[in-house]
């Protein structure tokens, strides 16, 4: 009875053992392999990755890829490259390592990301909000559009696309690709919608403005999508037109040169109206200013002022003859 008692302790023992290091065993597993759910994508510079090896927590971490793209892992006298890998290949090269320097034999490896951060597209511009976020999976132009909540009612009519390219001889250069706005929001056409890989400056220019003053119904900066379709007609058109007594003669003030003076172009608005001359285009941030004909306004208000004095002179004599 004795020695079966003996022995029914020793079976509890043994399974609490068991169960203390089975549970110690599952503890050691970190949360970035069962949680971690980030696409699969190539592993770069500044990601931070998740390694575990199996049976071997002290080589079970989370480390940060060089800026020189490799990581370091503890007993390993070589570092091991892991850009420009899938989390599978640098599984792979993890294991040689380990093997090849005799500290396990047969590893079983498991690598995950746990944060991507060399894969930043950036948005600026006339965009509602500007950001920067990591492209994982599938990016297109439209995605991040949308992410910065769309364009502003002054966005210009293209995109600027920067992606990071590297010259024959090594240098870091930059390929720069414009998308006209119409055609890919407009237009919907599916070629302009590109797909993004990480590493984009996106720029959305504002569109250009044209200032008119003056004897205008509405002076003010007024937007152009397009300047070659601007003109001296349709800023008139966009103003409301011209008030009374205004000149014969209009300006287009113009920067023009770096040292940010102004030319004064003097054009004949009169025989434009007319259309006794041709139309004057405009560019981007002139300045068309409208005068008021001021001697034609006091010779009518020189006029009006006789026409009421001579009104008043006759009906007082009709009321002294009558």
């Amino acid at each position: 009875m004795n020695r079966l008692c003996f022995a029914i302790l020793i079976a509890v023992v043994a399974s609490a053992a068991l169960a203390q290091q089975s549970e110690r065993s599952s503890s050691s597993v970190p949360s970035f392999t069962d949680s971690n759910n980030l696409p699969q994508e190539r592993i770069g510079r500044d990601d931070l990755v998740g390694i575990y090896v199996y049976d071997s927590p002290e080589l079970t971490r989370t480390v940060r890829v060089s800026a020189d793209g490799a990581i370091r892992l503890p007993m390993l006298k070589q570092r091991v490259m892991a850009a420009g890998l899938y989390p599978p290949e640098l599984e792979t090269a993890i294991a040689a390592a380990l093997t090849k320097e005799e500290l396990l034999v047969n590893p079983i490896v498991t690598v995950s990301v746990v944060e991507y951060r060399s894969r930043p597209i950036s948005i600026v511009g006339a965009v509602k909000q500007p950001l920067t976020f990591q492209a994982t999976g599938v990016v297109t132009l439209l995605d991040a559009l949308s992410r910065a909540g769309g364009l502003n009612d002054n966005a210009g009519p293209e995109i600027l696309v920067s992606r990071p390219q590297t010259d024959p001889d090594g240098h870091a250069t930059s390929l720069v690709q414009r998308i006209p706005v119409a055609g890919l929001v407009n237009n919907a056409d599916p070629a302009l919608n590109i797909r993004l890989e990480g590493g984009e400056d996106i720029r959305v220019p504002e569109a250009g403005r044209i200032f008119v003053v003056g004897n205008v119904k509405l002076p003010g900066a007024y937007v152009i999508q397009n300047s070659a379709e601007s003109s001296v007609l349709k800023a008139l058109a966009m103003s409301q037109g011209l008030l009374e007594y205004s000149s014969k003669e209009a300006y287009i003030y113009r920067t023009e040169g770096g040292a940010g003076g102004k030319n004064e172009i003097p054009i004949e608005l009169k025989n434009i109206i007319d259309r006794k001359a041709p139309d004057v285009p405009l560019m981007a941030s002139d300045i068309l200013y409208i005068p008021e004909n001021t001697h034609k306004k006091h010779t009518m208000g020189a006029l009006e002022k006789t026409l009421m004095i001579g009104t008043g002179l006759g009906a007082a004599a009709l009321i002294v003859f009558r």
